[in-house]
């Protein structure tokens, strides 16, 4: 993990449908496998081309700070170019259990996501060839297009003759991770709700990562220098000198007596 802070973190391997709970440095060494079911909804969302995913985080046993989604797929299911990948709608994270995609749309959601630059990390994949575009679609470079990619909504469009819309392609090998706005308890019901675009099997070749250490270190503050009291009193002689150099000689008359 080049760029992601060691922590409590918990990988789901929605291919296996395990979970794996690795305590990082500065804990006890400890790592257990969990069996956890990452679960398809009944039916599809959105405008019928979305697959929705529901993981149970309840009882993680630490404070939830950042959410990471890499892609593995590499060339399996989906579409080419700036498509590549897993295509990913939405994300929520909600205390509500439901089984049926097709009521995540009134879903209510933790607010804890701020898809700014400030608190989510794009690493994009490649393109399957032809690569047809400079960007993956709901992207600029390593920037979230929020015009495009609406991830707090579950409302993609994939239609040739209605345009694409609504969701971000992470290209293939691509990973993005959310640092949430406030640190979420896992003592009582939590679920992740994932949207896959397309559902075409994407996100089984892909896996997540929940963790208590945000992604995205912040810039260290520069402290500001205050300069010595030696120093200051230099200033100080130093501007009484230039000040009295500054000073047009007095002229002095002396009155004379008769």
């Amino acid at each position: 993990m080049n760029s992601m802070q060691l922590g409590s973190v918990l990988t789901r391997s929605v291919a296996s449908v395990a979970t794996t709970m690795i305590v990082g440095l500065g804990s006890p060494a400890l790592a257990g496998a969990i069996n956890l079911n990452f679960t398809k909804l009944n039916g599809l969302a959105g405008f019928g081309y979305t697959a929705i995913y529901r993981a149970d985080l309840s009882g993680l046993g630490f404070d939830l700070q950042s959410l990471t989604i890499q892609d593995g797929s590499f060339g399996l299911g989906g579409a080419t170019g700036q498509y590549s990948g897993f295509d990913l709608d939405a994300i929520r994270l909600s205390r509500t259990l439901i089984d049926d995609a097709s009521s995540v749309t009134d879903l209510s959601g933790l607010d804890v996501f701020d898809f700014s630059p400030s608190k989510t990390l794009f690493s994009p994949g490649t393109q399957r060839s032809p690569e047809d575009a400079p960007n993956l679609f709901g992207s600029i470079g390593k920037t979230i297009n929020q015009g495009l990619a609406t991830l707090n909504s579950f409302d993609a469009v994939f239609d040739f003759w209605e345009g694409w819309q609504g969701f971000l392609s992470l290209g293939d090998g691509g990973r993005i991770s959310f640092d949430l706005t406030s640190a979420v308890e896992t003592v009582n019901p939590l679920y992740l709700y994932l949207a896959e675009v397309g559902d075409n099997g994407e996100l089984a070749a892909g896996s997540i990562v929940a963790s208590d250490k945000p992604v995205i270190t912040p810039e260290p503050e520069t402290p500001q220098s205050t300069p010595e009291p030696s120093l200051l009193l230099g200033f100080t002689l130093l501007g009484l000198w230039a000040s009295s150099k500054r000073q047009p000689p007095q002229k002095v008359e002396v009155a004379k007596h008769p």
